[in-house]
């Protein structure tokens, strides 16, 4: 017999949105449900269909499995539950929904929810839909019964599965990407708190309805999430964003992701808030270490591991209270009682500019890195931050529209500056490395250069701050040229010395490149993985070092690279080609002609070798070229087939370019989780030596790029003396030394027309 589902039209009828259309939905399905419950051989007692889950509390989303259940009495004859079982669950199937199911007699039901924490909180929303009802609300209420009466036991399983999955899921309010669901401050977190009040936790009611408007926010856009993407999944991708955004009605991407943030911190904060109550409650080291009520400094108390006002204290006539309770907080890793919270809002302001005091609380409070996150976004949630920097509110949940960054501005200048503090042992001024740190990137926040206009900002915040005129300027260099080393380093040929003396001109001082080093590294580690690396860390590293020399007077010979070296030169004595890989270096001799950079560089493309830098020498009528490669697929390479491809496409036996477009065409990579950061150029530098030319490309990245940028300067007679290929996100910066066939720098506007013509086709193959 069919059973006809009509929901298409349901679900394309946008007027629906939000918990309206769950409910809506949810009555859709479960009217077809009974439809074919009842059509089944369920008429006798004993046999419940029951929806458990997220379909039990009424929230079936476009995407969202059936969670049901078939309930059966013990003595109900198997073969007929069987029967009902198959008439129930094929339909769905071929309706093309998702099924979680289950058949289970209510004993042995409640035995597995005895022991298993989903099952266990899932049975917390049965709710009946079809059959036997009594039998519905038996199991409902033992389930609710036997959950109470093992209440400690679930608390603190219940505790450890919502810290567990906070590390796995992330910051709903603070990543780019968030998991709606499962992240820390998400849909998940108010059903953990839902349950750890049945469980006995002493969770006023009050607390989950203040969250309702929260959940209910992030409920509607996981709806439209499910709807403009067709597919199951929680993740909000950058990509699928603004589709989303226009569904809820927002009129961008960043206002509806400023709305989830703002729910996301709402509901964190309540979390963390309630199960650190329960933690206390369960008793355990945790407990024990804050046994005993502490006296501070400044007044204050620690108590239950919350730092708190003392009951004779006047807060609000001392305006260092609110950085004084927040240092406190991060020293000891304690939260701040919520009454001590209001009470600071009371607080009256900083003079400015700050007194010595005040900077000194302040900068001692970064200095404790990691802990003063969440001490600070606390401050932020509570409105107590952006008094001591005003100008940190338009970066406040600001996303960054591109998969460089794993956070918001706001996050990741916190995490900046926490990472800083762990280098700070490495600078001569700890407390100048963990306030640029802080403020490297707030110039994100406003109009213009993010760095011009940081250094403009920086200015105005420092001063209020109370640092002194040399301490400003240090500071305003430091947010200005945050991304100077890790630029130059990825995008510069480091044996130039022009290169090293175009750095060391800026810098000015050891003191300040220490600091800058150290920043660099903060900013980069901060970022995400795709940002910090072995490889970019050596480059930066470096170039630092041949700066620092030059500032000291140092000679460094010792420390800058050979190339050619003594063995690639006695190579190059040696008639024919020769290919050699050590480690991830593959160095290629070969006669010299036109063309040999491109053709090495489509056969490594061939192999998911993504080239990170390349030299290339010639001499009395040999090539040397060397290429330093990141392996993009397989861990294992066969090197003897990479070897063998590089030799086939010099001898001109490899069809490189049709293999190449093959590939792109059969190729299965992921999708683009964002929209590309930068727009497509070309640039030209005469500047920064005066035996090249240095040419930037800057584009999207793909499969065999470098081989078709390389291949239309080789079109045009150019010579490639060395190259930097730097990738970010999905974009790359290649950077290559240019002369001219006969030698010389390319100072001919119509020729760099030309030239920026070849490889702009290449870069945006469909202009």
């Amino acid at each position: 017999m069919s059973y006809a589902l009509q929901r298409s039209d349901f679900l394309d009828d946008r007027q629906l949105q939000g918990r309206d259309f769950c409910i809506a939905y949810t009555e859709l399905i479960e009217s077809w449900l009974v439809e074919i419950f009842e059509a089944s051989d369920a008429g006798a007692t004993g046999v419940a269909l029951v929806a458990v889950g997220g379909q039990g509390r009424c929230e079936l989303a476009p995407q969202s499995d059936l969670d049901l259940l078939l309930l059966h009495a013990r003595d109900a004859p198997a073969q007929q539950v069987a029967a009902i079982a198959d008439a129930l669950w094929y339909p769905i199937w071929d309706a093309g929904l998702k099924l979680g199911h289950a058949v289970r007699s209510t004993k042995d039901t409640l035995a597995l929810a005895n022991d298993d924490l989903v099952t266990a909180t899932a049975l917390l929303s049965a709710r009946h839909i079809a059959g036997d009802a009594d039998l519905t609300a038996e199991l409902a209420e033992k389930a609710k019964v036997n959950w109470r009466k093992r209440g400690k036991r679930w608390l603190n399983e219940l505790s450890s599965s919502v810290e567990e999955r906070h590390r796995v899921s992330g910051e709903l309010a603070f990543d780019l990407e968030p998991d709606l669901k499962d992240g820390r401050g998400g849909l998940r977190d108010v059903h953990a708190l839902s349950w750890a009040r049945a469980a006995g936790a002493d969770i006023d009611e009050s607390v989950l309805d203040s969250l309702a408007p929260a959940y209910d926010e992030l409920l509607a856009v996981r709806i439209e999430l499910h709807r403009c993407t067709a597919r199951p999944g929680d993740q909000l991708l950058m990509q699928e964003q603004d589709a989303v955004a226009a569904a809820v009605g927002d009129a961008d991407a960043d206002l509806l992701m400023a709305r989830v943030a703002a729910a996301g911190r709402t509901i964190a904060w309540a979390t963390d808030e309630c199960f650190h109550e329960v933690k206390l409650s369960l008793g355990g080291p945790f407990r024990d270490r804050f046994r005993r009520e502490r006296q501070l400094d400044n007044s204050l108390v620690l108590r239950n591991a919350r730092v708190c006002l003392a009951v004779d204290a006047v807060p609000v006539t001392d305006p260092l209270v609110v950085l004084q309770v927040a240092l406190a907080a991060a020293q000891n890793s304690a939260r701040i009682e919520g009454r001590t919270l209001e009470a600071l809002a009371l607080a009256p302001a900083l003079s400015d500019p700050w007194p010595a005091s005040a900077q000194k609380l302040f900068v001692d409070l970064l200095r404790h890195g990691s802990a003063s996150i969440p001490v600070v976004e606390t401050l932020d949630q509570f409105g107590l931050w952006t008094p001591l920097i005003p100008e940190w509110a338009p970066c406040r949940s600001l996303p960054q529209r591109n998969v460089f960054h794993h956070y918001t501005v706001d996050r990741h200048l916190l995490e900046c500056s926490a990472e800083a503090a762990s280098l700070a042992h490495r600078t001569p001024r700890p407390d100048l490395l963990v306030i640029a740190a802080l403020l490297h990137d707030i110039g994100k926040g406003y109009p213009g250069d993010h760095s011009e206009v940081g250094m403009q900002l920086t200015t105005v915040i420092a001063a209020r701050m109370g640092f002194d005129s040399e301490d400003q300027a240090t500071l305003e260099f430091l947010v200005l040229n945050h991304l100077l080393l890790s630029e130059i380093a990825t995008r510069r040929d480091l044996d130039d010395p022009a290169t090293i003396e175009g750095v060391a001109k800026i810098v000015e001082t050891p003191d300040r490149l220490a600091l800058l080093r150290a920043l660099s590294e903060a900013d980069g580690v901060s970022t995400g993985e795709t940002s910090w690396g072995p490889w970019k860390a050596q480059l930066v590293e470096q170039l630092s070092s041949r700066v620092a020399n030059l500032l000291n007077g140092v000679e460094e010979r010792s420390e800058r690279s050979s190339f050619p070296n003594d063995e690639q030169r006695l190579l190059m004595q040696t008639p024919g080609i020769h290919i050699s890989v050590q480690g991830e270096r593959i160095t290629v001799v070969c006669p010299d002609r036109l063309g040999v950079f491109f053709r090495v560089a489509g056969a490594l493309a061939l192999h998911d070798l993504d080239v990170v830098g390349a030299n290339v020498y010639s001499e009395n009528g040999v090539a040397l070229d060397e290429f330093q490669v990141t392996v993009g697929g397989s861990a294992v390479l066969p090197w003897d087939d990479v070897r063998d491809d590089i030799l086939k496409s010099l001898e001109g036996r490899l069809a490189v370019q049709a293999r190449l477009e093959d590939r792109v065409r059969r190729a299965r990579r992921r999708p683009l989780r964002g929209p590309s950061q930068f727009p497509s150029r070309v640039r030209f530098d005469n500047d920064a030596t005066a035996s090249a030319t240095v040419l930037e490309a800057v584009g999207p990245d793909r499969i065999g790029l470098l081989y078709g940028l390389t291949r239309a300067l080789a079109d045009l007679d150019l010579n490639v003396s060395s190259a930097k290929i730097h990738t970010m996100g999905e974009d790359v910066i290649d950077t290559f030394y240019l002369t001219l066939a006969g030698g010389g720098q390319v100072q001919d506007s119509e020729h760099q027309d030309e030239i920026r013509l070849a490889l702009m086709h290449v870069l945006e193959p469909s202009v």
